[in-house]
């Protein structure tokens, strides 16, 4: 099951509210809160689009970037068992923790990429 949709490489989350019969959402992964609503899933669709065709457009006006800069860094929380076993490949393979994460993410990536 899918809960998100995708317009100009912007994600639009997907929520249903049983009592007011309605889909909403907001625009993810930008620093503005962007939100969109509809009776139909092509109703909602429809809104999202606008919204993000709105946000692209007002973005332009004020000069700045649509999207969150991301700085390459990040803070991941696991369980310390994990977190034990996962140095302990990294170090029987000769590499950091980071790269070992680094390459985690890219299979993962890679992975849903191809599905």
């Amino acid at each position: 099951m899918k809960d998100s949709i995708k317009h100009k490489g912007f994600i639009g989350s997907v929520h249903f509210d049983a009592d007011d019969e309605v889909f909403h959402g907001k625009i993810e992964g930008i620093p503005d809160l962007v939100t969109f609503e509809g009776k139909s899933v092509a109703e909602l669709k429809g809104a999202f689009y606008e919204s993000v065709e709105d946000y692209i457009a007002l973005c332009k006006e004020a000069g700045k970037e649509p999207m969150k800069s991301c700085k390459g860094s990040f803070n991941v929380r696991i369980p310390a068992m994990l977190h034990i076993e996962a140095v302990m490949v990294a170090k029987e393979h000769g590499i950091t923790l980071n790269q070992l994460v680094k390459e985690a993410i890219e299979e993962k990536l890679e992975e849903k990429r191809c599905a």
